[in-house]
């Protein structure tokens, strides 16, 4: 894999290549389309803090989103629950967690919070001149209550949720949307460690989307780096600096 400059200014020799290279985008949802502070984020606190009646904080819930295979927030509630004395399963954990994320009883669920952060107009440039697909951690329902009126959802040629491939790091997700075409040829944003590593083990160029001033930005952007990845961007408009 090519290197590239990992500071968000690059050098024109080396964006030329990446423009020329790149045919394909493939996308993660939370994080890098989402706003999910007061959606995943919120329900997990919320869903931690019930089952064991301790108040958790938003730095833990960041050191455990740093870990390998947490991309799932099911699996990351149910380790971090469990740590804390009071064991709890992957399907107990999911049963608690989604009366926080639906709502429950009549009480509006966090879902209600959910805010896409790039609008219509970059997703429709983008489509011009790439391929544009998605491969996220979310459901298939999850993904649908939020995209399925956006109007930029139709430029996207495939949705890879966890209903349709193994969970991230896996990286059966990526292969899917390449169907036997050159890695090379595709570019995976994404904002977690299991998006890096499903990148590197799909040899999928890879950036991320990490902004100066997040928690613990240091050491999640210096393991970015040693995963591979090409870039670290603020948000995922600015890849438009690296493609033109």
């Amino acid at each position: 894999m090519p290197k590239y400059n990992l500071s968000r200014k690059k050098t024109a020799p080396r964006g030329k290549h990446l423009a020329t290279q790149t045919k394909i985008l493939v996308f993660d949802v939370d994080g890098v389309l989402v706003d999910v502070r007061g959606t995943y984020w919120r329900s997990a606190l919320e869903t931690v803090r019930q089952l064991t009646g301790k108040r958790v904080t938003y730095a833990e819930l960041h050191q455990w989103k740093s870990k390998p295979g947490f991309n799932d927030d099911w699996s990351m509630v149910s380790a971090w629950v469990s740590s804390l004395g009071r064991p709890t399963t992957y399907e107990e954990a999911r049963a608690a967690f989604e009366k926080f994320y639906w709502g429950t009883d009549g009480k509006p669920g966090n879902v209600r919070n959910e805010k896409i952060i790039v609008t219509p107009k970059h997703i429709e440039r983008w489509a011009r001149r790439y391929e544009l697909n998605l491969f996220t951690g979310r459901t298939r329902q999850e993904f649908s209550f939020t995209f399925e009126r956006w109007p930029a959802t139709k430029h996207f040629r495939s949705v890879i949720t966890m209903n349709d491939a193994k969970r991230k790091p896996d990286p059966e997700g990526l292969h899917k949307i390449l169907d036997g075409r050159d890695p090379a040829t595709a570019l995976y944003l994404g904002d977690n460690i299991d998006d890096a590593l499903a990148a590197r083990d799909a040899r999928v160029p890879f950036m991320a989307i990490i902004a100066r001033g997040e928690h613990r930005y240091r050491q999640r952007a210096e393991r970015f780096r040693e995963l591979g990845a090409l870039a670290l961007l603020p948000r995922a408009t600015d890849l438009g600096e690296w493609l033109e």
